[in-house]
């Protein structure tokens, strides 16, 4: 692995071959990464329409083993962990005490009293510090981002693009859940997941064996419509199926509920950090809701921009873009529980001009395979 200067950005293994396809780098959680190719629409199309490549070496990696790890990761946890069977992976949601977000992650049940956990890349260092402080003795915990490099095959001919690389049974591999595998002869984790709201895989290998294995992706997808692709169109495939992004939808001063996740918060279990305080805010309702908007009018919303009714502010842009699938302004915003129904009218101040948006049904966009 890279390991600059504590003054330098981090390079994931394949940062050489993103300079060699003409990718635009950009800093991005400390890491110079690509944030498009070809162009954002021209990227996030290929992912829509045929398969799109992503470096997502970025993302940090932890892993826990040990006795006790099953108890550990119920108590950190929101999501019921002892439902989780052997080669399955549950998304899941990691909060404070009053119920703020930590962070949102994916759990990986490797073996008994063994889990490979993806975080968000902004938060490794954050979320690893948040774990072995609430870490009983007994347990092996580990930050192992370095070891891997991070690759996403994403699209409808993600399976065809990744099957001449591995032995790996892929139509065997259900959505959220993976095998321990091989690509071209090394150890990989080949999960059916992504943030894209294609079908797909996000692969795990050793850090240094990136670069070929991106190289023969791009080969094996050739005939297929293959293209790399960026941070920009990953952000706006996410923004069309209404996934959470930490720093926008989710953070500390936001909780699970309100964010639409509350089908991860299992209040049911044994208490969890955050527990109580979600208990209270379940009982007397979030205040907000988190809603999609679509635009009824010409403009583009984005992070930050105010969301009025009637003159009033009743909410705030958490993302927004020009959807590239829908040709229309799309936005995911919090506004007043009282006014997130479905087909509510809502303006979006815009460049100090008003523009109607309506409250839809998300995700914005659905894949017709």
């Amino acid at each position: 692995m890279n390991t600059p200067k504590s003054n330098q950005l981090k390079r994931t293994s394949l940062y050489d071959e993103h300079v060699r396809l003409n990718g635009k780098i950009v800093d991005f959680a400390g890491w110079e990464m690509p944030v498009q190719y070809t162009g954002l629409a021209d990227e996030h199309d290929t992912v829509r329409n045929k398969v799109g490549l992503f470096d997502v070496s970025h993302m940090g990696e932890v892993r826990v083993r040990g006795r006790g790890s099953l108890e550990f990761l119920n108590k950190l946890l929101t999501n019921n962990v002892a439902k989780i069977q052997l080669g399955q992976a549950q998304y899941n949601v990691m909060c404070y005490e009053d119920g703020g977000c930590v962070d949102d992650l994916i759990v990986h049940k490797m073996g008994e009293e063994d889990y490979f956990i993806c975080v968000n890349a902004s938060n490794t260092e954050k979320d690893f510090e948040w774990m072995r402080q609430h870490a009983p003795a007994s347990l092996s915990l580990e930050n192992v981002s370095s070891e891997y490099t991070q690759i996403a095959i994403q699209g409808r001919f993600a399976a065809e693009t990744l099957a001449p690389l591995t032995d790996a049974s892929l139509d065997s591999i259900k959505y959220y859940w993976f095998q321990q595998s091989s690509i071209l002869g090394k150890p990989a984790i080949i999960a059916r997941t992504g943030y894209t709201g294609e079908d797909g895989f996000e692969v795990y290998i050793p850090w240094d064996h990136g670069p070929k294995v991106w190289q023969t992706l791009l080969e094996s997808g050739a005939g297929r419509g293959i293209k790399p692709c960026g941070l920009g169109a990953r952000d706006t495939l996410r923004t069309e199926m209404k996934f959470a992004l930490y720093g926008h939808e989710i953070e500390k001063d936001l909780n699970p509920l309100e964010a639409g996740l509350g089908w991860v918060v299992k209040l049911e279990k044994s208490d969890f950090i955050g527990a109580g305080a979600l208990r209270r805010i379940q009982e007397t309702g979030p205040k907000r809701a988190l809603v999609g908007l679509k635009s009824l009018e010409r403009g583009i919303p984005r992070q930050g921009y105010k969301v009025e009714h009637n003159g009033r502010e009743v909410g705030l842009v958490t993302s927004g873009t020009m959807s590239p699938s829908l040709r229309v302004g799309i936005a995911i915003a919090y506004v007043e529980r009282d006014l997130s129904a479905v087909g509510t009218t809502l303006d979006v101040v815009i460049r100090d001009q008003k523009v109607r948006h309506e409250i839809v049904t998300t995700p914005f966009y659905k894949r017709p395979y």
